[in-house]
Formats: C-alpha cells, sequence, structure tokens
C-alpha cells in the first residue's frame, strides 16, 4: 500500500495512478520494478510516473526488427532516455519473423510470446518483484471490443487485469488524452511507432474506424464500455466460483466423469472452462461435447493436450507427459542368504544371469506378448492391460523395459517369469522406477 503522502500530488495523472495502484494492490512502496520500455507516449509516461512515485525503476526494452530503421530509431531513443533520467536499461534483439515462421503464429503472437517470456526471465535474473506494462484505458475500450468481435465468453469482457501474475498495468486509469497532457506539461518526447496509424491489424482498425463512427452515435462511448466491463467483472467473478465448485465434482485423477458433466446445470459450457485453457477452442470442445454418447476411443488434440472418449470418462493427458519415460535406477548386487525380494510396484528384481542383452526402455507396442511373473505361457500385452481395466490413456502411456527383443518388465505393473530370481541366482539385478 502507497502512504497517503503520494496523494497530495498536485499533478493529477500522479494522484490517479498512486490512488490506482493502492486500490488495485499493484505495487508495495519498497518493491524493484521493471518497466517494459517501448519508447512510445504510453510506456514513457510510465517509467516517468512510477520514478516520480519514488519506485526502483529498470527499464527493459525489445528490438523486434520488424520495422526496419525505426526499430533502431526507438532503441536509440530509449537508450538516451535511460542515459539522461540515470536509469538502468536492458535490450534484447529478437528475429520476430523467423520465431513467427518456426511456431506457424501470427507476427503479432510471437512478439507478445518473445517479450513476456523475456520479461520474466529478466525480472527473476535482477531480483525484481513485477514488471510493469503501459496499457491504459483505451487499450481496455479496444480489447473489449476486439474479444467481443472475435467471439468470446464473460471472461473475454473484463477488459484487461490490471494484474497478471508478474504483470502489472498501472496506467489503466489513465486515458491516451491523459497521458499526452502529462507528457507535454512534462517538456518530454517520445516516439511514434507509423503502424499505429495503419489500419491493416484489427486493434488498428477498431481505433482509427470503429471507435470513432461509435462516438458519433455516443460521445461518451469509451466511459460507458468501460462501466461494462467493470459490472462484467464482477460477474465474472461470481461466475468464476461457480465453474470452480463444478469443476471439483466432474474431475477425477483421470479426467472428467460424464455422468457427473451431464449433470450439471450447464454442462458444455462447464466442459468449453474446462478444457479451453488446454488450449481446446469452442468448435472443438462442442464436437467432444457431441461425443459424450458416441463410440469409446475418440481422440481429441490440442497442441499439448490429448482428450479421449472413455467407457465413462474423458480421459485427459499433457503429451508431454505421455511420451516422458520413467527415470529408471539399475543396481546389481550379489545375492546373500537374507536377501529378500521387494514386492512393490515401483521395483522390479531379475536374475542377472538371465540377462544376456543390455536394457532398453520403449512404449509398448501391438503385437508384443511376455511371459507374466508366475506363468508359463505368452500373453499379449494389450491382452493382460485390458484385464487390469486399464484406460485408453493409461495402456498408451504404458512403458516395457526390454532385455534384447524380450520384454522383462511391464514397467510399475508385472515383470516376465523368464527373468525371475530362482534358486540358482548368484547376483540380482535392482530396478526401481525414480520418477514416474
Amino acid at each position: 500500500m502507497l502512504s497517503e503522502d503520494f496523494l497530495t500530488f498536485a499533478d493529477m495523472e500522479k494522484k490517479k495512478v498512486a490512488q490506482y495502484i493502492a486500490q488495485e494492490h499493484l505495487l508495495k512502496t519498497s518493491c524493484k520494478v521493471i518497466v517494459a520500455l517501448s519508447g512510445g507516449a504510453d510506456s514513457v509516461a510510465l517509467l516517468l510516473l512510477l520514478t516520480e512515485l519514488g519506485y526502483t525503476c529498470e527499464a527493459a526494452h525489445c528490438n523486434f526488427h520488424l520495422r526496419g530503421k525505426e526499430s533502431d530509431r526507438d532503441e536509440q531513443f530509449v537508450r538516451r532516455l535511460c542515459e539522461e533520467r540515470h536509469i538502468a536499461l536492458h535490450v534484447v534483439h529478437f528475429n520476430t519473423a523467423l520465431h513467427a515462421a518456426n511456431q506457424h503464429i501470427s507476427i503479432e503472437m510471437a512478439a507478445r510470446e518473445l517479450r513476456y517470456q523475456w520479461f520474466e526471465t529478466l525480472r527473476q535474473n535482477l531480483d525484481a518483484d513485477v514488471v510493469a506494462v503501459a496499457h491504459h484505458a483505451d487499450d481496455s475500450v479496444e480489447t473489449f471490443l476486439l474479444n467481443l468481435i472475435r467471439g468470446t465468453g464473460i471472461n473475454g469482457l473484463r477488459g484487461i487485469c490490471p494484474r497478471n501474475g508478474r504483470i502489472v498495468r498501472p496506467l489503466l486509469c489513465l486515458t491516451r488524452e491523459n497521458i499526452l497532457h502529462y507528457l507535454d506539461r512534462q517538456g518530454q518526447t517520445y516516439v511514434t511507432d507509423s503502424t499505429n496509424q495503419q489500419d491493416e491489424y484489427i486493434r488498428n482498425k477498431i481505433r482509427l474506424n470503429l471507435l470513432p463512427l461509435m462516438q458519433e452515435i455516443n460521445p461518451s462511448v469509451r466511459r460507458s464500455i468501460l462501466r461494462t466491463a467493470a459490472h462484467l467483472d464482477k460477474a465474472a467473478t461470481l461466475y468464476n466460483i461457480g465453474i470452480a465448485e463444478a469443476t471439483k465434482r466432474v474431475l477425477c485423477p483421470e479426467g472428467i466423469r460424464i455422468v457427473a458433466l451431464l449433470k450439471e446445470a450447464e454442462p458444455q459450457a462447464l466442459l468449453h472452462e474446462i478444457l479451453h485453457p488446454l488450449g481446446f477452442n469452442e468448435t472443438q470442445t462442442n464436437d467432444i461435447f457431441r461425443s459424450l454418447d458416441g463410440r469409446v476411443g475418440k481422440t481429441f488434440e490440442s497442441k499439448d493436450w490429448l482428450v479421449v472418449k472413455d467407457r465413462d470418462l474423458l480421459l485427459m493427458q499433457s503429451k508431454q507427459a505421455m511420451n516422458r519415460p520413467p527415470q529408471l535406477e539399475i543396481t546389481e548386487m550379489e545375492r546373500t542368504p537374507d536377501f529378500v525380494i521387494p514386492h512393490e510396484r515401483l521395483t522390479a528384481c531379475f536374475d542377472t544371469g538371465k540377462l544376456h542383452h543390455a536394457l532398453t526402455l520403449r512404449l509398448w507396442q501391438t503385437g508384443d506378448t511376455f511371459v507374466p511373473f508366475g506363468m508359463k505361457g505368452r500373453k499379449k500385452v494389450s491382452d493382460y492391460l485390458t484385464d487390469r481395466k486399464f484406460s485408453l490413456l493409461q495402456k498408451q502411456r504404458q512403458w516395457v523395459l526390454c532385455c534384447g527383443k524380450d520384454i522383462a518388465w511391464l514397467v510399475a505393473e508385472r515383470t516376465d517369469n523368464r527373468f525371475r530370481v530362482d534358486e540358482c541366482t548368484q547376483k540380482i539385478t535392482l530396478v526401481r522406477v525414480v520418477k514416474e
């Protein structure tokens, strides 16, 4: 919280920002702040206001190399500004176009990913408390309209949040006009991004074309939109509490219980709220909802997640976790009279003399067979997993430890009888799962 002294400034913008910081609990007076400094009016105003309010600030500038000489001009401007103001500056250069091509995303999305990843790395390296970015009230209005045009739920109509983790936005209480007025009185120059005057991007179309038209209908339309966003923000808080409670009722370790989901008041909306953070879009969540009374085994994919329709469950699995092999610890020892074979799921015990080939780890494959411990005949791995009532995703992520071409262990399940310890065993190989 800020002290009352911070609210006594005659400067309207400083007073507004100080009050907003206190109201939203954005910054403590002793915290260290990294200011995202593009060189534009809003970021320059942010840096000046926070330093004048007494915060310890360092600046961070990203050169995305998207506007030729203009990008270099911006970098030179922020270097001069920080040198004049004795503010530490950190600069990074990105090949944004290459990153966008490699990730198959838009230039805008690539720039966003790159800068926020770097901001967080820099924040940690400098042991800073937060990163302050210069979004203001007009940006919040544009975001509201942008999401409305694209289609969104209640959470997309809340405008821009003042805090998102370690990212804070102290200027949301000011309009673009407020910011320019403040800089004019300060006699402070700034740079202008020429692309802001081009209507190639949707946000620019909203700023340059749509909002002026709306203002002809209602001159105070920006304030009206901000008030609406504030009302929806409160409504969204209640909505999200309900979603969190309903999510607890339908989730289990493997995924979503279908019967429980269908008992909820709005199961399709709940399904969307659970799956959207995992990268599933509205069309996909609608398809998944329609599959609930369909065939077993239908699979849906986002970039990082799988959802599989099983009998009573919608199984959910991270692709990264599914493809990550278990970490094994292998130990060889002499067999002693007091040795007791461990009977635990995460440990396998083999006769070293029967392991004639190197041990290798892989996911099981169709057609694999083994001789389950205690049996003489072969059994298909697929039949074993079915008998154990494994779900489809559990089957997909079952690893096997092989000795040559033979399976020695269905990891964390059952060893192969051909490699068992018997009365003739002299050396023992213990294999433990350290981390699944």
